[in-house]
């Protein structure tokens, strides 16, 4: 049993199989016992569930803080609510896709599940390259930096751009060379139909399953944001895979409260375009203007945690009162 003390990317064995050990659980509870049967998720179960799993979130944190110390531990928050904030426009982007395939709520919540674990797997492999590149080259994390920075900025400028799902290349490439079946077939994502020449049974997919790969195909653009983000509050790769897991965990329970209301978060972007323009910024001011000392864990956490919170009354707020002009 040694080899559970091993270090295996500068943290032991058994403290990643210890987080794996936990999204493992959580997602077997999740499928096998609360979602046995496909079922509509109300706003209420929506919020209770994913205050649950923030709970978990927020009791991993102390444990990383208490075994991997305070610095580590505030960097560990830190990444969390950022990509917890993020997340908010995956729902956006989720709810137009399962709305373009016409998916009704009940079979949502299982195709999330599974678009969950996909992420898991692409996220470890995204960051696995990602530390890599910044330990064999160090110059990278200024290329991270610069980016978060230019895409803070133009999160800022730029006006709202609703997405066409229907004129997303890879709708268009699995239509045209894949067989794509134009009904659901409840929560199957393959399933035999007759082909239209030979009249013999063939595999199809379901728009189910197109709706999931697209989906995961989204993430992974997202990811492009949220994972240089988190390399530029610290380059620990347990800090950067588990506070990232551990925020999109929860996503598919609180995906149903916010799609119900996506549209109170309009102004949340303008307050993560200010989070991704000043994570860039600590790079460089920590390296060039104050020395290379460390950037203080306590006022990153703060801040992010700041302007996110003050971006979410303020979103709240506005959005209330423009409800109340229109309906007057």
């Amino acid at each position: 049993m040694d080899f559970l003390f091993d270090m295996f990317l500068g943290t032991p064995v058994w403290f990643w199989l210890a987080f794996i050990g936990i999204v493992v659980a959580l997602t077997a509870f999740d499928l096998g016992f609360l979602h046995k049967e496909d079922k509509e998720m109300g706003i209420k179960e929506s919020l209770k569930l994913s205050a649950f799993y923030i709970g978990i979130a927020l009791a991993f944190g102390l444990w990383v803080w208490y075994a991997k110390g305070p610095d580590l531990g505030m960097k560990y928050y830190t990444g969390f609510f950022i990509e917890k904030a993020l997340s908010i426009d995956n729902v956006f982007v989720i709810s137009l896709i399962f709305t373009y395939f016409a998916i009704p709520a009940k079979y949502q919540y299982r195709a999330l599940l599974w678009g969950i674990i996909a992420v898991i797997v692409l996220r470890g492999l995204m960051i696995a390259a990602g530390a890599a590149l910044v330990q064999e080259f160090y110059w990278t994390l200024y290329l991270f930096a610069a980016f978060l920075i230019a895409t803070g900025v133009k999160m800022l400028f730029s006006g709202d751009q609703e997405m066409d799902v229907s004129k997303n290349p890879v709708v268009k490439f699995m239509n045209k060379h894949f067989r794509v079946t134009h009904e659901l077939h409840g929560e199957k994502f393959l399933v035999k139909v007759p082909d239209s020449k030979t009249g013999k049974m063939v595999t199809a997919m379901t728009p189910l399953l197109l709706a999931l790969i697209v989906i995961n195909l989204a993430d992974l653009v997202f990811a492009v944001d949220s994972v240089p983000a988190i390399f530029a509050i610290t380059t620990d790769t347990f800090i950067v895979y588990t506070s990232n897991i551990m925020a999109i965990l929860g996503l598919r329970a609180l995906y149903f409260a916010l799609a119900a209301m996506v549209h109170r978060f309009h102004y949340l972007k303008y307050a993560l375009a200010l989070v991704l323009v000043f994570i860039g910024s600590k790079i460089f001011i920590s390296d060039f203007l104050i020395g290379g000392d460390k950037f203080p864990p306590v006022i990153s956490l703060s801040v992010t945690f700041a302007l996110i919170l003050g971006g979410i009354f303020y979103s709240l707020w506005k959005t209330k009162s423009e409800d109340q002009q229109a309906a007057a």
